[in-house]
Formats: structure tokens, sequence, C-alpha cells
């Protein structure tokens, strides 16, 4: 008796559009970005019950992290507030391509219309390619490590965003990266739009 044929394998509602090896740093400032939720020790405390999560939105170029946001939820709204705190900050991301994991929050109906409304083309990598948004994913474990500082929580939601805005501040003018020449990610763009300014 033959056997029947397995079920169709699931394809990817989005393409990979950043067709490069992940951990490289693309050429183009504010045209590629990736990002991710996250949740673990810097979500999890004995008074605060349900959790702080973090969404990030990150230039591929100067790793800038250009939005993000925490709540004490991982509704859609979590990764529509830091795209739209990268659209603040930017002034515009139209034209952008924005590179996620499968999530239901940024494969939902209203995220998608988010980021058509502004302009944002959506990529997602493999399903279940542990290579898939490394960049983002280690963005998030270097943050909470260096956040938490060995503790096992922070006591409380104000107690993790007030933590979480200084180190992104410094990390953003400060906090050296070696996938950009050992400058921080605000250096690297003023000399990136110096140069663009003087081949003009």
């Amino acid at each position: 008796m033959g056997h029947e044929p397995g079920p169709a394998p699931r394809r990817p509602p989005v393409g990979d559009l950043l067709e490069i090896p992940r951990g490289v740093t693309t050429g183009v400032a504010g045209v590629c970005w990736v990002g991710r939720q996250a949740a673990g020790p810097l979500a999890r405390s004995c008074s605060v019950s349900n959790g702080v999560y973090l969404a990030t939105v990150i230039d591929l170029c100067s790793r800038k992290l250009a939005g993000w946001a925490v709540a004490d939820h991982m509704r859609t709204a979590l990764v529509e507030d830091a795209l739209k705190a990268a659209r603040a900050e930017r002034g515009s991301l139209r034209g952008a391509v924005f590179h996620s994991d499968h999530g239901s929050t940024y494969t939902s109906k209203d995220y998608v219309r988010l980021c058509t409304d502004f302009g944002v083309t959506q990529s997602m990598g493999a399903i279940g390619s542990s290579a898939d948004n490394a960049l983002a994913e280690s963005f998030n474990a270097s943050l909470k490590r260096e956040l938490l500082a060995g503790a096992p929580a922070f006591a409380d939601q104000a107690s993790a965003y007030r933590t979480a805005f200084r180190w992104a501040n410094r990390y953003n003018t400060r906090r050296r990266n070696s996938a950009i020449g050992n400058i921080a990610p605000n250096t690297y763009e003023a000399a990136y739009s110096t140069t663009l300014a003087e081949a003009a």
C-alpha cells in the first residue's frame, strides 16, 4: 500500500529580502532594518506578574537603535510602537526594508497595515532557521546582559524602562561597535553624512 503524501511545507508569508550574510553591515543608512521582541530576565520579577517586554528596530548599516518600546504585554501594539519610534526618530521610513522573524505580531494585519502606511517593505527569513535575524537576537542578548549586570530581574516596570532608556542612549552615543569600526552608531552616522555631503 502506497503512502499518502505528507502536507505541503508551509510557505513564509513574506520573503527574505536581506540577501546578505547575517551580521554583515549594509552600505546605506536608513534602508535596511532588523527588529525583534524580547522577554526573559529583563521581563520578569516577583512584582511584575505579566512581565516587561521589549521590541527593537535597528539600522543594519549603522547599528543604531532607532526605535524601541517597552510594555507589560507582547501584543502587536508593542512592535507597532517600536516602529513608530523609529519613524519619529528618522522622519520617514519610506522605501526601507524591515526584517523580522515570523512572530504573530509581525505577521498581524495591523502591523502589515502600519508597514504599508509607512512605506516599509517587510522581510522574513526561513521559518525555524537559527541564523534568521541573528543580529537582532544578539543585540537583545547584549542589552539584557548589560542592563541586568548579574541581577535576576528588575524590581518593577518603571525601573526596567528607566534603565533601558539610559542604556539605549549610551548605546547610540558612546558604546563602541566592532561591526562599524569600533565607534558608536551616532558617530558612524555623522561620518557617513559628512562623506555623502563631500561626495555631492
